[in-house]
């Protein structure tokens, strides 16, 4: 004997595709298991005999930079970039010290390679306004970002009522306030509650608030 459907079975919506987008987020999750390593592979033969900040026509990653702000429209620029990886290091001190306090090998920096990529991609293009950045790939030497910009001065920007804020002059010089997503994420700020009593409104003002 057949049993009746209910109401909410009769009701419910056939399941959805998945986007587009959805897919290639799915293949860079883990590059080196799909298609996505192959590609790579024979992309960091060509961009490490390129010179660094070169200006590309496409988003080699369509989803991250849809995400992250970009569009297929008169005054964004693509520019991608590369950081040399690894700690810094200092001359070694020939006069007496502690071993301890030398500090010649594996001096990491305050900030991740990505705010570092921005802020040296903000300095070689003066004119425009870093809006965010992505990984592409990396090697044992160099990491590779690519560096969405938008110009500020062009007239579809300004009638852009979606990005038109940039325009403003409070805005200038993101990356180096750290208001990117990777300066936002570096300066701890996706955190909140416990733990994250001493990040806001920055790290070096915590303790100097007025009353």
């Amino acid at each position: 004997m057949a049993t009746e459907k209910t109401n909410n079975e009769e009701k419910a919506p056939a399941p959805r595709g998945k986007s587009m987008y959805s897919y290639i987020a799915d293949a860079w999750k883990t590059p080196s298991k799909t298609y996505i390593g192959d590609l790579n592979k024979q992309r960091r033969i060509i961009w490490r005999r390129e010179e660094n900040f070169c200006r590309i026509e496409k988003p080699t990653r369509l989803d991250r930079a849809r995400a992250l702000g970009y569009k297929a429209k008169q005054g964004y620029v693509l520019v991608r970039g590369r950081v040399k990886k690894g700690s810094f290091g200092r001359r070694q001190i020939k006069s007496g010290r502690r071993a301890k306090r030398k500090g010649i090998l594996k001096m990491t920096g305050g900030k991740n390679f990505q705010r570092v990529i921005e802020e040296r991609t903000q300095a070689r293009y003066p004119n425009l306004e870093v809006l965010n950045s992505y990984w592409v790939g990396e090697n044992g030497q160099y990491i590779w970002y690519e560096v969405i910009l938008v110009d500020w001065s062009h007239p579809v920007i300004q009638a852009d009522p979606k990005i038109n804020w940039i325009c403003y002059s409070k805005h200038k010089g993101r990356p180096y306030r750290g208001l990117t997503s990777a300066g936002v994420r570096g300066r701890g700020l996706r955190n909140k509650g416990k733990g994250a009593e001493k990040v806001r409104p920055s790290i070096n003002a915590k303790g100097r608030r007025g009353k």
